[in-house]
């Protein structure tokens, strides 16, 4: 049974910073593409960054930048490092692990930044 639970979320203001982390619980974190998902209020869900299972990454082009998305295998976690946060940046961010037909998704972490 594969788990994944976030971490990080938050209040902000304009130009701060937040680390989300994403800690998958079961076997094989190694093996899967990881991603961050963004859902703002009344939106559909939006893919903000994606590192696969050897370490390439894909971002978003409005987070090119100054989103980092980082892997560690041994400690089955996966982060986000979001810097200069603007209030359209607002919404509930979710982890996804895929791997062929293998797709698991967290409850997501909320991430506020202030008008």
């Amino acid at each position: 049974q594969i788990q994944l639970v976030e971490s990080g979320g938050g209040l902000v203001q304009p130009g701060g910073s937040l680390k989300l982390s994403c800690i998958m619980r079961g076997t094989g974190f190694g093996a899967y593409h990881l991603n961050w998902y963004r859902q703002a209020p009344g939106k559909e869900r939006t893919l903000v960054a994606q590192i696969d299972n050897r370490y390439k990454t894909t971002y978003a082009s409005s987070v090119e930048g100054r989103f980092t998305i980082s892997r560690n295998d041994a400690k089955s976690t996966v982060y986000l490092q979001m810097n200069n946060l603007g209030p359209e940046e607002t919404g509930t961010y979710y982890c996804s692990a895929n791997w062929i037909s293998r797709d698991y998704w967290g409850q997501g972490t909320q991430v506020t930044v202030l008008e």
